[in-house]
C-alpha cells in the first residue's frame, strides 16, 4: 500500500464490550464512514479477555466471518501495524470477561487541510479532544449566561 501525499490525521481508538455484549450495532456506522471516504481503515485488532484474564487478539484480515460481522472483506491499509505492545496496553486496561476493538483509522477527510499545512511550511504542534460531556456543559452554560443577560 502506498500513501497518498496527502494524508489526514491518524487516530486510534479502543471501544470496549462489558461482558463480551457486542451486538454489532455500531459496525454499519464504521463502514459508512468508510464507504463515504471519511475514514481509512490502517489496522484494527479484536481483543478478548477471559473470565480468567487469558488475553487473545486476532488481525480483522484472520477474524473468523462470525466475528468480523460486517466489516468481512475489508482490508486494512497496514495490517499487522499494532504491536503485541500495542495490544498487551489494551488488555490492561479491560475488564475480565470483555472484548474490544483496537482501531487505528486515517481521518481521510481532514487531509486535504493536512496538506496544506505541510505545504505552507506549516506544523501541528499540539491536537486533542474535547469529550462531549464537557462540551455539551460548556455548551449550557453558554445558554444561561445569554439568557440571564
Amino acid at each position: 500500500m502506498t500513501f497518498p501525499d496527502e494524508l489526514g490525521p491518524i487516530d486510534y481508538v479502543v471501544v470496549e464490550f462489558p461482558g463480551n455484549r457486542f451486538n454489532g450495532e455500531l459496525t454499519p456506522a464504521l463502514v459508512d464512514l468508510i464507504r463515504n471516504g471519511l475514514v481509512r481503515i490502517i489496522d484494527l485488532v479484536f481483543i478478548h479477555k477471559d473470565a480468567d484474564g487469558t488475553v487473545t487478539a486476532v488481525e480483522l484480515e484472520d477474524a473468523e466471518a462470525e466475528e468480523a460481522g460486517m466489516l468481512a472483506g475489508l482490508e486494512c491499509d497496514v495490517p499487522g501495524l499494532l504491536a503485541d505492545e500495542d495490544v498487551d496496553k489494551v488488555a490492561e486496561l479491560l475488564e475480565l470477561n470483555s472484548s474490544a476493538a483496537l482501531l487505528v483509522w486515517e481521518n481521510v477527510w481532514a487531509a486535504p487541510f493536512a496538506g496544506a499545512i505541510r505545504r505552507a511550511g506549516g506544523e501541528l504542534v499540539a491536537s486533542g479532544r474535547i469529550p462531549l460531556a464537557d462540551m455539551l456543559d460548556s455548551i449550557d452554560e453558554a445558554l444561561d449566561e445569554s439568557v440571564d443577560a
